[in-house]
């Protein structure tokens, strides 16, 4: 196990071997870290943003630039306590959001709609988009992007749906995309997810679950309290099977709830004093230690080589984590203030699409002019344009929007 290939470190367009004390992973890394994509990352709201806090103090919500870092340091220490290279989960980490557009997920389905004649949007594929041809690093040598031109193994491990849209459902890749994603999918099976994928996946789900939970509370929309009562807990446990796994039984999320508010870190109270600051940091840390290293000892006892190994989550650490992602979204992302928000949002997002389509190319920038200009039919043309939105900040959209509406 982490052992790489010549194959594995082969980059899309050929370059210079460059500075021979660097892996080409750490130049990977680098990459992305240095990408005008991941410093966006940072004016895009992840669950919580600034205007919907509740609490009183200076916590600043997450934003996806925090959750891809929080990310990136979780999914590097497990790549190596699993035997493959920190690096390059590392580099997967940090470029999984890269194609989230303004708004989250909210943004995504609005796009989605408004790109049905070229294929849809996906922030997933969005991503490898953005590595493979957006981002402004590497030109192929008829003058077009090569986006950040990162190894095949880095790629593929950024890689969580590795096909092509087919029906409802995620996908890793879009049509337009396929070459790049046939190469660097060479020698890997079929619609298999690659283990520093697979990990990368799993760094996400804990990152996202618990620090989420933990904004929440600051925020004041969660207080430990409502979680022993036992309506509140139905409802969140009804949730959590709707939204995140419908196989499980409401008895399994119970048996969960109770495993997690047994938990010795588990706070009776949350008032933002110094001491209850703490003790939220110190159950962030215990829980995100708790699901790594669950995984991790489940691995272990499977271990096999790259695209024939597989990231073991024991079904009950999956069910913990859910559980997490359930409050978050129950005690947030179910108000009305919340559904009033998004609507706004995916309103301004298709009168935008419509303000910069109606003067393309200069409501463009200049980086995207050239292929819509040179954009063979309508549908092209319309990639463009979503291509251009995505790439927006929440508030930058929004300054768009004002000065395309004067």
């Amino acid at each position: 196990m982490g052992q790489y290939s010549d194959h594995d470190q082969e980059r899309w367009v050929p370059e210079p071997l460059g500075n021979p004390d660097r892996g080409a992973f750490e130049r990977d890394r680098a990459r992305v870290l240095h990408s005008s994509a991941l410093r966006r990352l940072a004016a895009k709201t992840q669950v919580v943003g600034p205007a919907e806090t509740l609490g009183v103090g200076q916590h600043i919500p997450r934003t996806r630039l925090t959750h891809s870092l929080e990310c990136a340091q979780v999914g590097r220490e497990m790549g190596a306590t699993l035997g493959v290279d920190p690096d390059l989960v590392e580099t997967a980490c940090l470029a999984h959001d890269l194609g989230h557009p303004p708004f989250g997920h909210n943004g995504e389905s609005a796009l989605d709609e408004l790109a049905a004649s070229c294929g849809g949007f996906e922030g997933n594929a969005q991503s490898l988009r953005l590595l493979t041809r957006l981002e402004a690093k590497v030109l192929t040598s008829e003058g077009g992007s090569a986006g950040l031109n990162l190894t095949r193994a880095s790629l593929d491990a950024s890689v969580k749906y590795p096909w092509p849209r087919a029906g409802a459902g995620k996908f890793g890749v879009y049509d337009d995309d396929l070459p790049v994603f046939e190469w660097i999918r060479d020698g890997a099976p079929s619609k298999r997810v690659s283990f520093e994928a697979q990990i990368m996946d799993w760094a996400d789900d804990v990152a996202y679950s618990v620090h989420d939970l933990e904004d929440a509370l600051h925020s004041g929309h969660v207080t430990p309290n409502a979680l022993h009562s036992p309506t509140e807990r139905e409802a969140v446990c009804e949730l959590t099977r709707t939204w995140y796994v419908p196989d499980a039984t409401c008895a399994e999320l119970e048996q969960a709830f109770d495993r997690l508010l047994d938990f010795p870190l588990w706070p009776r109270r949350f008032e933002a004093t110094l001491a209850d600051l703490a003790g939220l940091k110190a159950l962030t840390s215990g829980l995100i230690g708790r699901f790594c290293r669950s995984a991790e000892a489940a691995t272990k006892e499977a271990f096999g080589y790259r695209h024939h190994a597989d990231l073991v989550v024991p079904r009950a650490t999956r069910l913990e984590c859910a559980l997490l992602k359930g409050v978050t979204a129950h005690y947030v992302m179910t108000t009305d203030d919340h559904h009033a928000n998004q609507a706004r949002q995916r309103e301004l997002i298709s009168e935008l699409a419509s303000l910069i389509t109606l003067g393309a190319p200069y409501t463009l920038e200049p980086a995207f002019r050239p292929a819509f200009t040179g954009a063979e039919n309508d549908a092209a043309r319309v990639r463009v344009v979503i291509d251009q939105i995505a790439s927006l900040t929440d508030t930058s959209a929004v300054a768009w929007h004002r000065r395309l509406s004067r």
